[in-house]
């Protein structure tokens, strides 16, 4: 990239380790981005009113871009619009379940501020400490698909997901994909929505040339945003087709704050006018 005007992230695994606040040092680099007219954002598989209650819980009121659900949400806080995106099928929700029977997955879907599961797990009763939703466990696998939804997730044993990666791709479908987002977690979504799509989307509302955006990943949702930035780069805890699908892969793992590492040291050098 000659100049850079946006840099965008993913949240776990690559700004910020699960369930951890923001470092000091990604805070400042956060900072030195916005003072330096350089915009900043988050895009997560969480949906947009939980990176709302994320990125307040790290000091700041809002970023220029929020992408929520794998690109199915967009928030535009440069005008305050909101945007939806492709929506799974209620008929296909109820595939992916079919699907996955063999794996023994627990299925859950968001829907009106909560995370709705099937059954209580570990999962299901740390769930709203760690993310702040309401949660509901319905022992009814039918909630599951009364309407469409931005995706559906389906947590599963983390020894069986390469045999499940295998399976799904082994079982496509014209209407949705499905991609690991956590070492344990699947998620299914219309094969129409992707973190790139609702990059693209924004970049086209402000006239911002996707060479001029930086994206930062560790895993299968963050591939497209990555590939189809001027600069892609992969933390060093990321999976193996992320890696593949970067420009560039940092020196240290999200866990030793990778993501500020990067920046201090190739980064604000380079794109930053001091």
């Amino acid at each position: 990239m000659k100049t850079c005007k946006l840099v965008i992230c993913d949240i776990d695994g690559t700004i910020v380790v699960k369930h951890k606040k923001l470092t000091s040092r990604a805070k400042k680099v956060i900072n030195l981005l916005q003072q330096n007219g350089i915009y900043f954002g988050i895009a997560s598989g969480r949906p947009i009113f939980q990176i709302k209650e994320t990125i307040k819980g790290w000091g700041y009121d809002d970023f220029d871009v929020l992408i929520g659900l794998n690109g199915s949400s967009l928030k535009d806080s440069l005008t305050q619009k909101q945007y939806e995106y492709f929506r799974m099928k209620k008929e296909w929700i109820k595939e992916t379940i079919e699907l996955m029977k063999p794996f023994d997955a627990h299925p859950s879907i968001y829907t009106n501020n909560a995370q709705i599961f099937v059954f209580e797990d570990d999962f299901s009763r740390q769930a709203s400490t760690f993310s702040g939703l309401k949660t509901i466990v319905t022992h009814d696998m039918a909630s599951m698909y009364l309407k469409d939804n931005a995706k559906i997730m389906f947590r599963i044993e983390e020894s069986k997901m390469p045999q499940v990666e295998e399976w799904i791709k082994n079982h496509p479908s014209e209407h949705y994909i499905g991609f690991k987002t956590q070492p344990n977690l699947i998620e299914f979504c219309d094969k129409r929505v992707s973190k790139g799509y609702a990059l693209r989307s924004f970049c086209s509302m402000h006239d911002i040339d996707l060479e001029e955006v930086a994206a930062f990943g560790d895993t299968s949702n963050d591939n497209d945003m990555l590939k189809i930035s001027g600069l892609g780069v992969c933390l060093l805890n990321g999976s193996d087709d992320t890696k593949a699908a970067a420009d560039i892969i940092t020196d240290k793992t999200c866990d030793e704050d990778g993501w500020a590492d990067y920046m201090e040291k190739h980064f604000i050098s380079k794109y930053i006018k001091n």
